[in-house]
């Protein structure tokens, strides 16, 4: 099997996957190959927090052309994975000068499915574009052709309690890639002061909690297939086993009013709300005094915006600066994570980082660094 995911978190799935019991745990570009039976593909589903979807090859093979792949496609007995009345779909991802145009590649691949079918029934399955029974996926590199079932269907970032949004949110397969990045494991608070809709404190506390993510969907693509387990499926689905306490706070603020309600709508959606404070406050105004932000040992976690959208450099730059400010002041013993695709406005949180990774979120090439917030001078800590 082949679990898909965001460049830059193939090491943290990989570990995802060895904690499922997944064997021959390979990493490759953006996805993590891997093994297992039946069991670990319903699981896999459920409960990955940084996959993006979960395909099983049927077949790979060389081609150079699109016809070439029509050709090998209809040596496939298509009777073991559809019926004539299969609605199926087709998603191809390319990486090859040889084959330039996708939509004929995708054209020809349906062409195969279809003349299969009616060459021995005389009669044809339709391609289903929406809530389709069968997912299958094409990825060529270069002349390599791999077909597989995609058994997840919609994306798995698509966990079903975003019921309401902000601009630009941030993908929930990239924030809980970038929670166990970082480190959290549910043993200490956690802060996002600029909360938005809310997906970073509520993957912390699913995280925290170790609710699986995918509890919240409707349905998997694999629900679909002829060999479906249902009985197997029920007893993955319904175990709740493995689920713990959180004796620890999860704090979300943001500037924005708006921000705050959709964020309140969207924890409601998830259960989480017993372990999530939200309020309606400016960086600037933070204050660990006032309880809601205490002292000590705690993992913040900020997506600032970017400035793709505003025009005024100074502004973004401002913005961070005072970032930097507050945390340096009312965040003492604390560590920050900040992730930014704007590397010159990062320089002005004026805090040196004790790490950097570079990932990628949607198009934009980001900065994820690390600040370990210490009372007094950084240099004065490390030589204690």
């Amino acid at each position: 099997m082949i679990a898909k995911t965001f460049k830059g978190l193939e090491e943290v799935l990989a570990r995802e996957l060895i904690e499922l019991g997944a064997d021959d745990v390979h990493i490759e570009r953006r996805a993590v190959s891997f093994t297992g039976g039946k069991d670990l593909l319903y699981r896999a589903n459920l409960c990955l927090r940084t996959a993006l979807r979960i395909l099983v090859p049927i077949t790979t093979f060389r081609a150079k052309d699109a016809d070439e792949v029509y050709e090998q496609l209809k040596k496939i007995d298509w009777s073991l994975y559809m019926t004539v009345e299969t609605g199926f779909s087709i998603n191809a991802t390319v990486y090859s000068d040889t084959f330039r145009h996708s939509k004929y590649l995708t054209y020809r691949v349906k062409d195969a499915i279809v003349d299969w079918w009616k060459e021995r029934c005389d009669k044809r399955p339709s391609v289903k574009l929406t809530d389709p029974d069968l997912c299958l996926n094409i990825h060529v590199a270069n002349e390599e052709v791999t077909l597989s079932l995609d058994s997840s269907g919609e994306s798995l970032h698509k966990r079903g309690y975003r019921v309401a949004t902000t601009e630009a949110p941030i993908s929930e397969v990239l924030a809980a890639g970038l929670l166990l990045m970082a480190g959290w494991n549910g043993e200490s608070d956690f802060y996002d002061p600029m909360c938005g809709s809310g997906t970073f404190l509520i993957e912390a506390a699913l995280i925290a909690r170790n609710i699986p993510p995918g509890v919240f969907r409707d349905s998997f693509g694999f629900e679909k297939w002829l060999d479906f387990d249902a009985g197997l499926w029920s007893d993955i689905y319904n175990d709740d086993s493995g689920e713990r306490e959180f004796n620890h706070t999860i704090y979300g603020s943001d500037a924005s009013y708006y921000a705050v309600q959709q964020a309140a709508k969207n924890i409601k959606a998830a259960g989480v709300q017993k372990n999530i404070e939200l309020r309606q406050i400016r960086m600037e105004e933070i204050r660990t005094a006032d309880g809601k932000c205490p002292d000590g040992k705690m993992l913040v976690m900020i997506n600032p915006p970017y400035g793709e959208r505003l025009a005024n450099k100074k502004d973004i730059e401002a913005l961070y600066a005072a970032i930097g400010t507050a945390l340096k002041h009312h965040f003492t013993g604390a560590t920050a994570w900040i992730i930014s695709s704007n590397d010159e406005a990062m320089k002005h949180i004026g805090l040196k980082p004790s790490r950097k990774i570079r990932l990628l979120n949607g198009e934009l090439d980001c900065q994820f660094n690390r600040y370990d917030l210490f009372a007094g001078k950084r240099n004065d800590q490390m030589s204690k």
